[in-house]
């Protein structure tokens, strides 16, 4: 009798299977990936170095499905440009919240994904912003983000007062719902955000007008 033939393992399958065993919310590992391919662990380890580099692949593959590096994001104005991306970001985490944990713990080193954070950078720069801030301006971006992401999947009740409260409790009886809530707050954190950048680019950019003047 032939013996059953076993998938062509490729990165981009490796990644596929990946990204739908995290989505499915069982237990995440080589292991566990190979039992879902039907093939030996030690046909991964072929192509991969291991669960690391899998969760790279998976963040590749994300970061292509999601267009982060589309030319109409970068082509807009850049307080638009960040809205975009922040809503993009969020738009990945809610479709895809097991991975959030996964990405959020490891050094960025997927090509794609270091490709969107360059044209974000590149974005910055252009506006004005000074290269000390630029990082900075990256980083908490990303934070908000992945904050988004989270309050996203979190449960609807996340507040449950057990004893008397000054006002939550109150306020909690006519609320609306967790995630009517969560949209409100994303949508106020990017005007908050995207209105102190302006006011820090503008500071910024006085100032150093200033210091050219004297």
């Amino acid at each position: 009798m032939a013996r059953p033939k076993s998938p062509l393992l490729t990165t981009g399958l490796i990644a596929h299977a990946a990204l739908e065993l995290i989505d499915s919310g069982e237990p995440f590992g080589v292991n566990a990936l190979a039992r879902r391919l039907g093939v030996r662990p030690s046909s991964l380890y072929n192509h991969v170095s291991g669960r690391e580099e899998i969760i790279e692949l998976v963040r590749g593959l994300i970061s292509r499905s999601y267009d982060f590096t589309s030319a109409d994001v970068h082509a807009l104005p850049w307080p638009e440009a960040i809205e975009e991306y922040l809503r993009l970001e969020r738009r990945m985490y809610t479709e895809h919240p097991n991975l959030l944990p996964l990405i959020a713990t490891l050094t960025v080193t997927d090509d794609t994904a270091i490709a969107a954070y360059d044209g974000l950078a590149t974005m910055l720069v252009r506006a004005g912003f000074p290269d000390d801030d630029v990082l900075v301006v990256m980083q908490l971006l990303d934070a908000f983000a992945l904050g988004a992401g989270l309050d996203y999947a979190a449960p609807g009740d996340i507040w449950r007062p057990l004893g008397e409260t000054a006002h939550l409790g109150r306020l909690l009886e006519t609320a609306a719902p967790g995630r009517e809530r969560s949209d409100r707050a994303f949508e106020l954190g990017i005007r908050v955000l995207v209105s102190a950048l302006q006011d820090m680019l503008t500071e910024r950019t006085q100032g150093a007008a200033a210091r050219t003047a004297d």
